[in-house]
């Protein structure tokens, strides 16, 4: 019993000193303006929210119980917290902007690339209400890594060859792929892209470089004519968004969602991306580290 309360006490403790670490790092880079200022502000929420992800605490009651005993208990209340952490949706996405801003120096070459995001059983499809007031609402799909069906979306990355995701996207699961290479022209410029033999389309490839000087470069396929050999570079390269997926599904628990919106949803999934490229920031900027190794001590 006594182990079990120390080892809770310590775990607490690293919460805290871990809040304080990204709430002090989030100051000094992301100044908002906020008229009215409540017991926790928009910032320390933001910080709250990024540090339950980074520590894998995936659930609100897990989260507040680990906050007791501290000068955060008092700040909010478990129902408030939800409400405002969903309305701060544009103002948590400001923040993974201007943080992954700062590493647009590093690089040139992008890599594309989704991830499936299941909300339920495909045997429950038909009778689920998750997000079924949405427009775009879930479909079923097929995921090639994991082989099989799923009941969902699809979340569609971009990412530059050091893994600071820079630009995201959410379709339903039976959309293709290549769909989201229309958004892509908009968010970037005189670049590579790298992408797999999903986003094969001549008309396409001829489009972004047209429209915006990006040279996308895919694997082709065993019966295509005028084979254009895909560098073992190339190859290697695009793993980094393999590895970047595996890290937000392991760490941040991306396919562990407990919301019955897609607001909800879109938020938590958000907060997950944000948490892991702060995490990013410190570990490069601050603790001088590799910045793809996410697995660090903060304090």
């Amino acid at each position: 019993m006594y182990q079990t309360d120390k080892c809770n006490e310590q775990s607490d403790t690293k919460l805290r000193n871990y809040f304080e670490s990204i709430a002090r790092k989030l100051l000094s880079h992301c100044k908002f303006q906020q008229i009215k200022t409540p017991k926790l502000s928009n910032l320390e929420l933001a910080a709250l929210d990024f540090t339950a992800e980074y520590m894998s605490i995936n659930s609100e009651l897990q989260l507040f119980r680990s906050i007791e005993n501290t000068y955060l208990e008092n700040k909010i209340e478990r129902s408030n917290y939800n409400k405002r952490r969903r309305k701060l949706f544009h103002y948590i996405e400001n923040i993974r902007q201007r943080t992954s801003d700062k590493f647009r120096h590093l690089s040139n070459l992008f890599i594309i690339d989704s991830a499936p995001i299941p909300i339920c059983e495909p045997v429950r499809a038909k009778r689920s209400n998750i997000c079924a007031t949405y427009t775009n609402q879930p479909s079923i799909g097929y995921s090639s890594a994991n082989k099989t069906n799923y009941f969902g979306y699809k979340l569609h990355l971009v990412c530059d060859e050091n893994g600071i995701i820079h630009s995201f996207d959410f379709t339903p699961a039976n959309v293709h792929d290549v769909n989201y290479l229309n958004d892509v022209k908009y968010n970037l410029n005189n670049c590579e892209l790298i992408g797999d033999r999903g986003y094969i389309s001549a008309e396409y490839q001829l489009d972004l470089f047209n429209q915006s000087k990006i040279k996308l470069s895919v694997p082709m396929r065993k019966n295509q004519h005028n084979q254009v050999e895909f560098s073992a570079i190339k190859r290697r390269k695009r793993k980094r968004i393999e590895t970047l997926i595996s890290q937000l599904g392991g760490q941040f628990k991306l396919n562990t969602n407990y919301a019955k919106t897609f607001e909800g949803l879109t938020t938590r999934v958000l907060s997950k991306i944000t948490a892991l490229t702060v995490i990013q920031y410190l570990s490069l900027f601050v603790f001088k580290r590799d910045l793809n190794k996410i697995k660090i001590n903060l304090c």
